[in-house]
């Protein structure tokens, strides 16, 4: 068996008189391997393993979280699986684990890409936390365990244990973030919205989660290589994506209900060009040139990979939202984005999916990109590692309509 790397060890050895930890070491670090390990010491008679559906329940012949501990040989422990989509919509489900933890002596749950309980208000959020109440040992892991602000630690660390913050959320909300409240007028009604503007305190927050937690950065003797393949609108196209800008971009809307209903709306925008002939005849010329058995395509839209499952049906072509957290793609190098995405955080972790430990080859990561306004604005932000409402703050919505 493959010997322990020494970011493994490092995280092992700080953990092993911990019962509950934070594994945040980037993507692709081997963060398995080291938590099996160490659960090993625990001497538990049962593991609760969370983790995203699509991880658990991999398609197209993919490998998930089974495959990847299968490698690691047998351990003296039972595991069972199950997704935070699951404990939150089925009580049965709940009701089922909450009893066979209940029933152990030294259960351990591992909750994988915590960040899926990042939403207090969520059924599955909350049970999650419940559940950890049942289990002394607890570890969570998440390469990206922040995708908005640092609001989304509270959940992770309540659930790991309520004494480490030793605060409500609303205390950590009024200790570490400045936010405003304003008042808008939409129609005959006035609405308030709360809006987060910055952070105060954060040495004092790290020193408190410091202890619990374990960071390292992956490091590989391989390259990296960025592409956009240009691909055009048809003319009817152009004026479908016109049409829709000029119908439901209104100003006074986006002002109002601010980036999340671009965000729906854009989404509609690109929708509209998503399937494209031009793009798919980009996309054949690009496949001349590489190697069909090491490339994966990620897209947005469902109807893209229907008309993929007709036109390629040899050629991996996966969720953005749903394949780019807990898989290992190692056996591939070449990865393309079908659609574009607002979320770097979600690029990231799609990107380590193939450049991760283990992976031989130099990874390739190609975009297609359309000649609209749209996504360039898109492809900017990506590459600035910006998010969605820092673009309403530098550009405001008026420049945006005239980009776009």
């Amino acid at each position: 068996m493959q010997a322990l790397l020494d970011n493994q060890i490092a995280k092992i050895d700080k953990f092993l008189n911990l019962k509950v930890g934070a594994d945040f070491g980037e993507a692709g670090t081997g963060k398995t391997r080291s938590t099996l390990e160490l659960i090993k010491s625990t001497h538990c008679d049962f593991c609760l393993w969370i983790a995203p559906y699509g991880t658990i329940n991999p398609t197209m012949g993919l490998s998930g979280i089974k495959d990847e501990i299968k490698k690691w040989g047998d351990f003296p422990f039972e595991i069972d699986f199950v997704a935070p989509e699951s404990i939150g919509a089925s009580d049965r489900i709940y009701l089922e684990i909450t009893r066979k933890i209940q029933s152990k002596k030294n259960p351990i749950i591992i909750l994988d890409e915590s960040l899926k309980i990042k939403n207090n208000t969520a059924k599955r959020t909350n049970r999650i936390i419940e559940l950890g109440k049942l289990a002394e040992y607890k570890y969570i892991l998440n390469g990206t365990p922040l995708s908005k602000s640092i609001l989304d630690l509270w959940t992770q660390f309540e659930f790991l244990s309520p004494k480490i913050l030793n605060m409500r959320q609303d205390e950590y909300k009024n200790t570490f973030c400045e936010y405003t409240n304003i008042k808008k007028r939409f129609g005959n009604r006035w609405t308030e919205k709360e809006y987060i503007t910055g952070f105060a305190n954060v040495d004092y927050l790290f020193s408190i989660i410091e202890p619990y937690v374990f960071d390292c950065d992956l490091k590989l003797e391989i390259g990296k290589q960025y592409i956009d393949l240009d691909y055009q609108l048809s003319e009817d196209e152009k004026a479908e994506y016109k049409k829709i800008k000029e119908e439901y971009l209104d100003n006074e809307k986006l002002l109002f209900l601010n980036n999340n209903i671009f965000l729906e709306l854009t989404q509609k925008m690109q929708h509209g060009y998503s399937c494209t002939e031009n793009k798919f005849e980009v996309f054949d010329a690009f496949l001349k040139t590489v190697d069909t058995n090491k490339l994966l395509v990620y897209r947005f839209y469902t109807d893209v990979q229907d008309e993929f499952k007709k036109r390629y049906p040899d050629i991996p072509c996966l969720s953005i939202q749903s394949h780019s957290m807990s898989l290992n793609l190692q056996k591939y190098n070449i990865t393309l984005l079908w659609d574009r995405t607002w979320d770097y955080a979600l690029i990231e972790q799609l990107e380590h999916r193939t450049y991760r430990t283990g992976q031989k080859n130099d990874c390739k990561y190609v975009s297609m990109k359309a000649n609209t306004g749209l996504d360039q604005l898109m492809s900017e932000n990506i590459k600035k590692k910006g998010k969605l409402l820092e673009i309403f703050k530098k550009r405001g919505f008026k420049e945006i309509m005239n980009i776009i």
